[in-house]
């Protein structure tokens, strides 16, 4: 964000999304598709900030220069500026590095998801559990599903006396028969 104000950017124009550059879901992007029109200029701090999908980039900068008729600066690389060489070697320069760029960042999308998946399962074998910790059995837990497993009851009505719902009873009676058969 200090870049885009260094560039001269005013802040209400600045569209910041926090999340994940892997699609063009995101909300501020949105936005700012809706409001860019013709000749407006986009400055974007780095091609990967746009996003992380090589054909998608390709895509939105297609929607964002052809469709909308903007000009986009991309501050880390000068040769992506689409104000300079609109003559034909310009055009085609400017095409050669995004595509190096948009399929650098996608690269790098593959390289993060799997680093991640190396650390998730590193911690898992290291005995580290994710997500909230569950909660306790309610106290008539034990009652209720004997009365349940004796068909006494129905499933939704254990749910309900339980003070959950029926999928959490199920889950639950299910860790519950495997604690009691060890």
């Amino acid at each position: 964000m200090v870049t885009l104000r260094e560039a001269g950017v005013p802040e209400k124009n600045i569209f910041l999304d926090r999340q994940s550059g892997k699609d063009f879901e995101r909300p501020q992007y949105k936005r700012l598709i809706r409001k860019i029109k013709k000749d407006d200029l986009l400055y974007i701090k780095s091609i990967d900030r746009l996003g992380r999908n090589y054909e998608e980039i390709l895509h939105q900068w297609r929607v964002l220069t052809k469709e909308k008729g903007a000009d986009i600066v991309v501050l880390d690389m000068p040769l992506l500026d689409t104000r300079r060489g609109k003559d034909l070697m310009g055009t085609f320069l400017s095409d050669v590095v995004l595509q190096v760029l948009s399929f650098v960042a996608e690269n790098e999308r593959a390289n993060i998801r799997q680093r991640q998946a190396e650390g998730i399962a590193a911690a898992k074998a290291k005995g580290i559990r994710f997500g909230r910790p569950p909660r306790s059995l309610p106290g008539n837990f034990s009652p209720v599903y004997r009365q349940w497993k004796a068909g006494e009851i129905t499933g939704a009505e254990a749910a309900r006396k339980c003070n959950m719902p029926l999928s959490t009873f199920r889950y639950r009676a299910e860790i519950y028969k495997k604690n009691r058969e060890c």
